[in-house]
């Protein structure tokens, strides 16, 4: 990783391959209760639980990756590598386990490899960006090679280091995951005030004093199909799948609408040998509500603020406005986004199966609503307007926020990496990198401890020879 030409001169530099053991096996009683992990349980956040079922060893070892306590396990294959799906086994039944064939398992070669500086190894923006550069196969089913993980070159800090790297990563990188997820809560938060304003302000609760004061008269009951005019429905002919461009035509998407947004973006390019149909256009002032789909996406109101391309509405679509003198379009809006009017509608609804629901023009104008004079209407849309507007404005500082945040894990990490953390604690413990406790001297411990786990090829030849003479 290119964090390695800078770190401290007192780490070894070596490659993933010098201190680890990968995919390695497991030796152990075939009734032996085991866990079991597909990738669906592998977690993506830095101290995300590794979760696990029990079943006994004999039905996986052979047909899934072998881990136990101790390994460091990782996606290999996209998306799910790129996902950041990994994590540091631990507290498996039986200390082992094993899991999906798309894990690569790191297993540290000595007790003095920390798995902790493992795992942040493989969390950084180094391996997971030039991991990513380095898959091989299929589109759709690409995988991180193994040449790649066993090559990636790494500076080992000394042991007692990695200890005091691991320890610090874990109070950072905590405190990071605890800001990141307070401040997750925050558009949820926002949502359900965004409600809350649209029922206050469809049941008349927004606007009661103001109300009183002017010495407007109590709302009333309005049916739907009086207060606006004809509902438009447009076509969907065959398109270009490219959005339009400027000044050519496009036919919206039914993902152009949402709750009171819309997406013009979200549309395709009509063909030239095809005649625009300028009756059809979408206008400011517009409503648009799906008519047909899945249940979820049927009846979907937005109001069309402004448009700045050449759009027609689609087949599956309806478009209306409030007949001029009856109220506002945008307050008509607001109710049809109302937590209780979205009741009504969902009652309005047919279909043999919630993926093909419709809402027929008959009982969508058949529709109940509570309808105040146009001059609260007006009062209730500026209202809204201004709550909204706040609520967006500190959805989108929440959204920087957690931009810097996410940033600021690999910030962390690179200096980690760095030796960074450390700096400090070596100059106050030359003892502790030093000599027998060098990195260095660390290294060539793991390389004699597996030079002498390897049987000579002398020996195998006599035992050979042996067998073979009796």
């Amino acid at each position: 990783m290119k964090e390695t030409n800078h770190a401290p001169g007192s780490w070894a530099r070596c490659s993933l391959a010098d201190v680890v053991v990968l995919n390695p096996k497991n030796d152990a009683n075939a009734e032996q209760t085991a866990g079991f992990v597909p990738m669906a349980l592998a977690p993506t956040d830095y101290h995300g639980a590794l979760q696990h079922e029990e079943k006994l060893w004999g039905e996986i070892k052979k047909s899934y990756t072998n881990f136990a306590d101790g390994d460091v396990i990782f996606a290999k294959v996209t998306p799910c590598f790129e996902n950041g799906k990994a994590a540091i086994v631990r507290d498996m039944p039986s200390g082992i386990g094993a899991g999906s064939s798309e894990f690569y398992v790191l297993r540290p070669a000595s007790k003095e490899i920390s798995p902790s500086l493992l795992f942040a190894i493989i969390k950084t923006q180094s391996f997971m960006q030039q991991g990513a550069e380095n898959m091989t196969g299929a589109v759709g089913l690409r995988r991180v090679p193994r040449t790649f993980v066993e090559s990636f070159p790494i500076a080992l800090p000394p042991l007692a280091e990695q200890k005091v790297i691991a320890d610090k990563l874990d109070t950072l990188l905590a405190q990071v995951e605890n800001t990141k997820a307070r401040l997750e809560r925050i558009p949820k938060i926002l949502k359900r005030f965004r409600q809350s304003v649209l029922a206050a302000a469809v049941s008349g609760r927004l606007t009661e004093e103001w109300r009183d004061r002017t010495g407007l008269p109590e709302w009333g009951v309005a049916v739907l199909g009086d207060v606006i005019g004809n509902i438009d429905q447009g076509w969907s002919p065959k398109c270009h799948n490219e959005p339009t461009s400027d000044e050519s035509w496009g036919v919206i998407k039914t993902s152009s609408v949402l709750p009171m947004a819309f997406l013009e973006n979200e549309n395709k390019k009509l063909p030239d040998s095809l005649d625009v149909r300028p009756q059809l256009r979408v206008l400011a002032s517009d409503i648009l509500t799906t008519r047909a789909g899945p249940r979820s996406r049927c009846g979907i109101t937005c109001y069309v603020s402004s448009t700045s391309k050449n759009l027609m509405i689609c087949d599956k679509v309806y478009r209306y406005r409030v007949i001029e003198g009856n109220g506002s379009s945008k307050f008509l809006a607001l109710q049809l986004n109302s937590p209780n009017v979205l009741e009504k509608i969902e009652t309005l609804k047919t279909g043999i199966s919630e993926s093909g629901m419709n809402l027929t023009q008959k009982k969508f104008r058949q529709l109940e609503l509570n309808w105040p004079t146009p001059e609260e209407q007006t009062e209730i849309v500026h209202r809204v307007d201004q709550l909204f507007a706040n609520a967006d404005r500190i959805e989108q500082q929440v959204n920087n926020a957690l931009a810097r945040v996410n940033n600021l894990t690999q910030s962390i990490l690179a200096k980690a990496f760095r030796g960074e953390l450390t700096e400090q604690w070596r100059q106050d413990n030359p003892e502790l990198i030093s000599g027998e406790n060098s990195a260095e001297a660390l290294l060539e411990r793991i390389k004699a401890e597996r030079a002498a786990q390897k049987p000579s090829g002398r020996r195998k030849k006599i035992r050979k020879t042996e067998q073979a003479a009796t």
